[in-house]
């Protein structure tokens, strides 16, 4: 099965709820008029799209309606989902990965799949032909090395940890080390998922940073928000809470499967203005892919 195919798999449930919702609105169309258009953007706020980016869409969709004239059910669909992938396609989805080695910073509360997240990203790395380092600089979390070592080993990459409890800033100062050494080309490093509280997630992604910025200050960086799917309007308030504590470059989505709630994500682009990069379809290590906004809205309508 191909990501596309495993993609409208995954994303079934969030394709029923906001189909049925838009369906449902059609069933008695009789004519393109701002009753319709009221409809519509009900359905999107029922569908997860949150009311401040479906009244967006809906503006854009009056305005195209009467420069186009459409007049159609088809016409009226055909233009909602494009006003949806212009949204999504604010930036190059492509990470920036220019210099050897590049970082990947990778930050997000526990529990998201960020891990699992790593460890396919490093995979998808690998195999476009990319020696990856990863750094378990996640030392508070119990556990938290030993699953980062069993997703390495299955990316075939190599680990650079410390002992629970080390500062997460020396763990990544070393895989630095290793990364020139071996003249690696991209570097990923885990990071706490929470701390006690904001202010020292805050200072640690702080020291991190200074470390990276010390020891690689020309390096292309890429600071990537795991997400999942599942927690839906709960997701874009960890997006602007991560954003005052670090600048994100992108969004990686896991755990869409199985949720009804994946039409978030154009919430999420379109209030923060920040790319998604990655999404995960599933519990393999090949079910990440670069994000693709075409194929997105046409799993979920």
């Amino acid at each position: 099965m191909g990501f596309f195919d495993k993609l409208k798999n995954g994303l079934g449930k969030t394709k029923q709820t906001i189909n049925e919702k838009i369906n449902d609105v059609f069933a008695n169309f009789r004519k393109v008029d701002e009753e319709l258009l009221e409809e519509l953007e009900e359905a999107l706020i029922m569908s997860d799209i949150g009311i401040e980016t479906s009244t967006k869409i809906i503006n854009e969709l009056r305005v195209r309606i009467k420069k186009e004239n459409i007049q159609d059910e088809e016409n009226v669909k055909k233009a909602l989902k494009e006003e949806m992938v212009k949204l999504l396609d604010i930036a190059e989805p492509k990470l920036q990965l220019e210099t050897t080695p590049s970082v990947i910073l990778v930050v997000g509360v526990n529990g998201v799949g960020k891990t699992t997240s790593i460890g396919k990203i490093a995979n998808n790395l690998r195999k476009s032909g990319k020696k990856v380092i990863i750094a378990a600089a996640d030392t508070f979390r119990a556990a938290a090395v030993e699953q980062i070592e069993i997703w390495a080993n299955r990316a075939n990459c190599e680990l650079v940890k410390k002992p629970e409890g080390s500062d997460p800033a020396s763990v990544v100062f070393d895989a630095i080390q290793v990364a020139k050494e071996q003249n690696a080309d991209v570097l990923i490093c885990d990071t706490a998922g929470r701390l006690h509280n904001k202010k020292n997630l805050m200072d640690e992604l702080g020291k991190i940073n200074k470390v990276i910025n010390k020891e690689l200050p020309e390096a292309s960086k890429e600071v990537l928000l795991v997400l999942d799917g599942t927690t839906g309007q709960n997701a874009i308030m960890q997006v602007k809470a991560f954003k005052e504590t670090t600048d994100i470059t992108g969004i990686v989505l896991t755990k869409l499967d199985g949720t009804a709630k994946g039409g978030v994500v154009v919430g999420i682009v379109a209030e923060n203005n920040i790319p998604v990069k990655y999404i995960g379809i599933g519990e393999q290590i090949d079910d990440m892919e670069v994000f693709n906004s075409n194929d997105f809205i046409d799993a979920i309508i």
